[in-house]
């Protein structure tokens, strides 16, 4: 029986960091989708099942934190990850309120990918066991 395929959403307003997470999500053996803005973000995940979303903070329009508060709403079971640039940030009382915390913040640049991989299949498989 074949497992299937884990979806991650990429919301990052840098071209670059997008292809750099999908390519490395992509050999890791995920399903990645990716979008630009906040709001493109929210679309996605009306249409489309993801199982955990890496957000920048600073986005154009919608930052990161709304943009979470919202899609948490859409896709309550799905697990966020923020990876921002922002020195020192701290997951808002709103987002520590759903379950986000420092071990799913990660600093932009981010040296060790396999970290945020490893800390993404741990959530998905924490939640798959409950």
């Amino acid at each position: 029986m074949s497992e299937m395929r884990r979806s991650v959403l990429i919301v990052d307003d840098e071209v670059s960091i997008r292809r750099s997470l999908r390519a490395y999500l992509e050999d890791e053996g995920f399903e990645v989708l990716d979008t630009g803005t906040a709001e493109a973000g929210l679309k996605v995940l009306s249409t489309a099942p993801a199982d955990a979303v890496i957000v920048d903070m600073r986005l154009a329009g919608m930052d990161g934190n709304s943009f979470i508060e919202m899609a948490h709403d859409i896709r309550p079971q799905a697990h966020f990850f923020i990876y921002t640039g922002s020195v020192g940030y701290q997951p808002p009382p709103s987002l520590r309120a759903i379950g986000i915390g420092e071990e799913q913040v990660f600093q932009k640049p981010l040296r060790d990918m396999s970290l945020l991989v490893k800390a993404m299949r741990q959530r998905m498989d924490a939640r798959r066991k409950e």
